[in-house]
């Protein structure tokens, strides 16, 4: 979607969109589950948890930290990682109230 094509939508929409992108990629679930797991900033050991190339982890992160949903501690020579908890429960508000206005019709495509 170019940028331009994103005016057409509310900041709601354009947040959502934003929001799941942290959820569009098996790798990027995979480390929200694994912060979610340790409950605990982690530092380093994400490319040996995931056995992806550490190329790949980084790119996944940076995407992670442009949303928001993790921050990152720099703690020389490592950066720890844990989940925002604010950005986190952002997400879980707009993707509850969007997936909450769907009402199940019978008549609907049956």
């Amino acid at each position: 979607m170019g940028v331009t094509k994103t005016e057409i939508f509310t900041g709601q929409q354009n947040r959502i969109a934003d929001l799941a992108k942290a959820f569009s990629h098996p790798a990027r679930v995979a480390i929200l589950q694994l912060l979610i797991a340790k409950k605990a900033c982690v530092c380093g050991d994400l490319v040996d948890e995931l056995e992806l190339a550490q190329a790949t982890v980084s790119q996944h992160l940076k995407e992670l930290k442009r949303i928001g949903i993790i921050h990152g501690e720099i703690n020389p020579p490592r950066v720890c990682y844990c989940i925002n908890p604010v950005v986190w429960e952002e997400a879980q508000r707009a993707f509850g109230a969007m997936l909450d206005t769907f009402i199940v019709s019978a008549t609907c495509c049956n």
